[in-house]
């Protein structure tokens, strides 16, 4: 059976996880589902999905790349490769596989020998600059999830800043706000996957 693999990343922060956490809870019941994460000592972020998600313990991997989690998704993807096989031994019906990026900066970039699509995702609470900063997660993301927008008002944060800059950087490649927490935006992240990525027509 064909599978995907779409791969997470972002800053510290950011909401990774939590999307992660969101999709799975919604997509779990329609797909067979995998996660594996990254960390740099500690498998933290497998460790809060496997308390917080609906998969089963089995069905997440964590990764502890033990130095700069980008070297571990772009130049050497191995440990991350191995995990991949590892899940699909275990779960040979998967057709959906997520992997999580450790904290990044916005250069990260997934290998495409390790994805076939990427979302970067980052959060208002960093100012309304950080479209506009640029870096590969950004301007070269299939999907960019601006997450948080509840936060707007509290840091001073102008939506409508982030949705220009966004545009601007990004041309045509979409873009999507969410605030993950109460689950807005969350269906229009799965409709993108669906669409775009499972290649259905919705």
């Amino acid at each position: 059976m064909s599978y995907v693999k779409i791969g997470v990343a972002g800053p510290v922060g950011s909401g990774k996880t939590a999307l992660i956490e969101a999709l799975t809870r919604e997509m779990a019941k329609d797909y067979s589902i995998g996660v594996i994460t990254n960390d740099i000592y500690t498998k933290e972020d497998a460790e809060f999905l496997s308390k917080n998600s609906v998969l089963p313990m089995e069905r997440i991997i964590g990764v502890e790349t033990g130095g700069c989690p980008h070297t571990a998704i772009r130049e050497d993807a191995s440990m991350n490769l191995e995990a991949v096989d590892e899940m699909m031994e275990r779960f040979p019906d998967i057709e959906l596989l997520f992997i999580e990026s450790g904290g990044d900066n916005l250069s990260a970039t997934f290998s495409p020998e390790l994805v076939e699509a990427t979302i970067f995702v980052i959060d208002v609470a960093e100012g309304d600059k950080i479209p506009r900063k640029g870096g590969p997660g950004i301007t070269r993301s299939d999907l960019l999830v601006i997450n948080k927008i509840d936060l707007a008002p509290y840091v001073g944060a102008d939506l409508g800043v982030m949705e220009r800059d966004s545009r601007k950087m990004r041309g045509d490649r979409p873009f999507l706000f969410t605030n993950i927490r109460d689950r807005e935006g969350v269906d229009q992240v799965i409709r993108w996957i669906k669409e775009n990525v499972l290649l259905e027509g919705c």
